[in-house]
């Protein structure tokens, strides 16, 4: 049941952070928030299938419960690897491409890290950040570069742990699931 509650609260936790972040202004894409709500919930939901399953020792409930565990456990070992695999460069990289790429992202890192365009700006642009009324901004590329690997370390990191207590979870799951049913008739397995 642990690994149960496991699971429940890492979906919990992305929901919450998701509302946080929100809630505060930090972010304004709808879509961002939007997957990392609709995973939390899909975990929420397979988290309470497995629960049911155990408690009321149903066979099917609980092999859905494994197979699912177990590829959500092989998409977040490989992302959490991706994360803690990536160098400099192609961090750098990254960065360049999700900045070229969404226009509202741009437009709260720029507010949230007081920086105005990606490597140069330039003044005909547009900036939501404040430092450009005292026209003495910063480039942000050196800004994200510097969160960027400790960021990605931390949530490689915590996705790798976590990764590691939903293998324990499937393992646990294909033994119980294979356990009799105590309060199954014992003539019933003859």
């Amino acid at each position: 049941l642990c690994v149960f509650s496991s699971l429940q609260l890492v979906s919990l936790l992305l929901i919450g952070i998701a509302a946080w972040g929100i809630g505060f202004g930090l972010i304004s894409s709808f879509r961002v928030v939007g997957v990392v709500i609709a995973v939390g919930v899909f975990l929420f939901f397979i988290a309470l299938v497995g629960l049911i399953g155990a408690v009321k020792h149903h066979q099917v409930l609980l092999f859905f419960y494994m197979i699912i565990l177990l590829l959500v456990f092989i998409v977040q070992f490989s992302v959490s690897c991706a994360c803690l695999a990536l160098n400099e460069e192609q961090q750098s990289e990254l960065l360049e491409v999700g900045w070229s790429n969404t226009n509202s992202a741009r437009t709260d890192i720029e507010r949230n890290l007081n920086c105005c365009g990606f490597r140069v700006f330039y003044p005909n642009e547009t900036c939501a950040a404040d430092c450009l009324r005292s026209l003495h901004c910063r480039p942000c590329a050196p800004i994200m570069e510097e969160y960027s690997g400790m960021v990605l370390r931390f949530v490689g990191g915590i996705g790798l742990f976590f990764s590691f207590t939903e293998i324990l979870g499937v393992w646990l799951t294909y033994r119980y699931r294979n356990q009799k049913d105590p309060r199954a008739n014992p003539s019933a397995f003859i």
